[in-house]
């Protein structure tokens, strides 16, 4: 039986993926800290920090995967009749301080997402600084409604968090991303952990193995999407 690896905070490696606990599902190590250098290792091998205040920072690698593949993207028949109709502006990279606090239940109207904490929230927006870290907004006229934000490496793209102060701002948000990932010819979307509200957008479980595969391939592909330009 696997057991827990508490992290070396002078030492950015990580145990084997494969040594990731099965209960909790995908628990992996302990300890560290949120460092850029850190953050990126983690994720380029599709290991993510999630904990909540008052825990230590707990990393994950859990199986099977949920991912959406772009060329996999359903829209629903009146989500499509809404896009027609739709009078948001979809931006990119415009707002992405803001996105992160709605997400982290710091705006007015949402509930409180409780592991993004405010280490959590220091990190991704010097990620955001340093171009890894990137947002797509919706806006109502010049009022932020929605929005969701994630790390861009190579033509992987790591989904973290959306929300929504409007109705289906998010979903019209993770259509437009997944479209433009689409173009840019993006191989996947990392979506963690599955849930029934992606999985109506065509992401699906893949095993680890066949997951550890896409990011090999993925993670070093250039890619060269304008972010300001959705």
């Amino acid at each position: 039986m696997p057991a827990l690896h508490y992290l070396n905070p002078d030492d950015l490696n990580f145990p084997p993926v494969e040594e990731a606990l099965d209960e909790p599902n995908g628990l992996l190590a302990v300890g560290g800290d949120l460092s850029s250098d850190r953050l990126l290792h983690a994720y380029r091998q599709g290991i993510f920090p999630w904990y909540e205040d008052g825990q230590p920072i707990l990393w994950w690698h859990p199986a099977p995967r949920m991912v959406l593949y772009p060329e996999e993207l359903h829209v629903s028949r009146s989500l499509q009749k809404l896009q027609r109709k739709n009078t948001l502006q979809i931006t990119a990279d415009q707002a992405f301080p803001e996105v992160i606090e709605h997400c982290a239940g710091r705006g007015n109207h949402t509930r409180p997402g409780t592991w993004i904490t405010a280490e959590m929230l220091d990190a991704y927006k010097r990620l955001h600084r340093e171009g890894w870290a990137h947002s797509l907004e919706a806006w109502d006229q010049k009022q932020l409604v929605g929005g969701l934000y994630g790390i861009a490496i190579g033509s992987i793209f790591f989904g973290e968090s959306m929300f929504s102060l409007q109705d289906n701002a998010s979903k019209l948000v993770l259509v437009a991303l997944v479209r433009k990932l689409y173009q840019q010819e993006f191989r996947l979307i990392d979506c963690q952990i599955a849930s029934e509200h992606l999985a109506a957008f065509g992401a699906r479980e893949i095993s680890r193995e066949k997951f550890m595969q896409e990011l090999a391939a993925g993670v070093n592909q250039e890619t060269h999407w304008n972010w300001e330009n959705v």
